[in-house]
């Protein structure tokens, strides 16, 4: 367990500006995670292993992609115990994202409201900091997830999302493809059904150039929103088949405010994560279960605040789960605890 308890920590953190705590938290991070004061924040790790997508998962708990955007802090985080962590989304060039201020806590929620926009320092900065990490040498897993520039118009998204493929593609153990977050204008109609079949076809085809190259074929995610109804739930999951995806990443934030509603920040515009999205994330993913049948593998995001959280995204059809607004809300000691309570469900089932 870590040697200073996120309790401590956590005062100080949420009187600061929730961007302002972010930016000193991964900097703090990134200046700690090669030196010995990393054990104020790592976990023992919970080995809890499982095959999916050609891959084998250290264990069932990773960290969502949106958190380290620069992949600055890759072996930071996985020292909290994650058995997989995911970084960026990167962009084909640096951005600023959205104007400040973007980033809002609903405490009473144990939620977050952000609209960054994908700001990042771009794909080589990207890239060049993957190098740096030694997770994977750890026999730890790495995603990459990419997406498009806001100043891309949509109907050339996918030459972004293409050339982000070929430049993170020998870095990763899995890429995902982000067409869901609403911060960005327009990012979400690629999940319509003839802009996601031409979309996917395109990266599946440089796929195949990639792994050529490179002499590996590297699984392909995507992720995609809670905001769906059954019956675009049903044309993704069959569009995903058709081009060969290896999984499903359910689910990113939510637009719907349905379950904030009269708090302090409800209104703001943005993508809202945390214990409100559980419930619409949770149904996704039971559809996507029933869409695509077993085996097919999907990864469970969206309100994972406690270890009966996470199991609840296992009974729904998910494979795996990733957090990101419970690390803010409850510390790296939520890793620990979602992972035992995996391994503790499995060990039950033998």
């Amino acid at each position: 367990m870590s040697l200073l308890p996120y309790a401590l920590a956590r005062p100080f953190l949420f009187g600061l500006d929730p961007e302002t705590a972010h930016e000193l938290t991964l900097g703090s991070l990134e200046r700690l995670q090669h030196t010995p004061l990393r054990f104020a924040y790592c976990n023992g790790f919970v080995p809890d292993p499982i095959e999916l997508a050609g891959l084998r998962f250290p264990n069932r708990v990773g960290l969502a992609a949106g958190l380290d955007k620069n992949a600055r802090c890759i072996d930071a985080l996985g020292a909290m115990g994650f058995g997989f962590v995911e970084v960026g989304t990167v962009t084909p060039k640096p951005q600023p994202g959205n104007p400040k201020p973007r980033m809002f806590r609903l405490p009473e929620a144990n939620a977050l409201i952000n609209r960054l926009g994908f700001n990042n320092e771009g794909l080589d900065a990207f890239i060049a900091n993957v190098q740096r990490s030694s997770f994977r040498a750890q026999g730890r897993l790495l995603g990459l997830n990419i997406g498009k520039n806001a100043a891309t118009p949509i109907e050339n998204a996918t030459s972004d999302y293409l050339t982000c493929l070929a430049g993170v593609y020998p870095h990763a153990d899995y890429v995902t493809v982000n067409i869901s977050s609403p911060n960005t204008k327009n990012l979400r109609a690629l999940q319509s059904d003839e802009a996601l079949d031409a979309l996917l076809s395109a990266i599946a085809q440089r796929r195949e150039q990639l792994a050529a190259t490179h002499g590996r074929r590297v699984p392909l995610f995507v992720k995609i929103a809670p905001d769906l109804d059954a019956a675009q739930v049903d044309v993704i999951a069959a569009t995903l088949r058709r081009h060969g995806m290896d999984g499903v990443i359910a689910t990113n934030t939510t637009i719907a405010r349905d379950r904030v509603q009269g708090l302090r920040h409800a209104e703001e515009a943005g993508g809202l994560s945390g214990s409100p999205v559980l419930e619409a994330s949770n149904r996704v993913i039971a559809q996507l279960r029933a869409a695509l049948g077993a085996g097919f593998p999907i990864i469970g995001v969206g309100g994972v605040l406690s270890a009966e959280d996470a199991l609840s995204k296992l009974r729904a059809g998910a494979d795996v789960v990733q957090i990101y607004t419970g690390l803010i809300y409850r510390g790296p000691a939520l890793v620990d605890q979602v992972a035992r309570a995996f391994k503790a469900q499995a060990a039950g089932r033998r």
